[in-house]
């Protein structure tokens, strides 16, 4: 079995795949202090729950942004399933795509990822809108090329900050509000950081075709994808699982 971890900004999701089948996913938050051995004991309650052991684990792969967590993640491989762990990044991991960025190294290992299970999943030129820690838009052309991208803050990063330095504005959670002009403070919030980011998507989707020159799939994935994906006149479709199944795609590339 192949444990595929995608450890990002805010959370890291850990799934296990027996061939092409998902056997078990779970999420938990992102500690980059967190031991190999804390790791250890909150994956083996998950696999128990799936009838899955530490010997059922044959290899593993991990995307990371976070470049702290390599090193305990790495360890728990090497000692909890005595595996080596494949990393999105290094120089002998082929992921199958150019990428034509001034500098590659400084992409995302995330970013690549979904731009690699996309293509595989379209064959078309597609922009990937994933709604994480940051918002970003990653461009594929008609060659399947990663081109580049746009980041924007997350939607959650922006209610953070708006709460942090405005004293009297109050921490809310991100939801669609009932009307778009708020009638209170909470409610104008709810209305500025909804819409202000379907603005911000379907505004810069539409830069992005106008420069490309050509029409382009637009599909989003992350946490808040579900609840933007019905607004926004120009996301066409939600891939939940593009990141973590992009992994498995990835090593099997690596392994045939």
């Amino acid at each position: 079995m192949l444990l595929a971890i995608d450890v990002g900004n805010t959370n890291s999701v850990f799934a296990v795949f027996d061939g092409e089948k998902l056997v078990g996913e779970w999420r938990m938050s992102t500690h980059a202090a967190r031991t190999a051995d804390e790791y250890a004991v909150l994956l083996m309650q998950f696999f128990s729950d799936k009838g899955i052991t530490a010997a059922d684990i044959d290899a593993a792969i991990l995307s990371t942004v976070v470049p702290e967590a390599q090193f305990p993640v790495t360890r728990l491989c090497e000692r909890s399933f005595n595996v080596p762990l494949m990393v999105i990044g290094d120089p002998d991991v082929t992921l199958g795509i150019e990428v034509k960025t001034d500098k590659p190294e400084e992409v995302g290992a995330d970013r690549l990822v979904n731009a690699v299970e996309a293509w595989r999943r379209y064959q078309q030129p597609l922009i990937v809108v994933d709604f994480g820690t940051a918002t970003t838009f990653d461009i594929v052309d008609d060659t399947g090329a990663y081109i580049g991208g746009v980041i924007a803050p997350g939607v959650n990063l922006s209610l953070d900050t708006l709460h942090q330095a405005a004293a009297k504005l109050p921490s809310i959670r991100v939801r669609k509000p009932e009307k778009v002009i708020g009638t209170s403070t909470v409610s104008a919030m709810e209305s500025g950081i909804y819409y202000g980011y379907v603005g911000l998507v379907d505004g810069i989707v539409s830069r992005v075709k106008e420069t490309y020159g050509s029409d382009m799939k637009v599909i989003a994935t992350g946490g808040l994808a579900a609840l933007y994906a019905n607004i926004c006149d120009s996301i066409e479709g939600v891939e939940d699982d593009l990141t973590i199944v992009g992994l498995r795609t990835i090593y099997s590339r690596n392994t045939e």
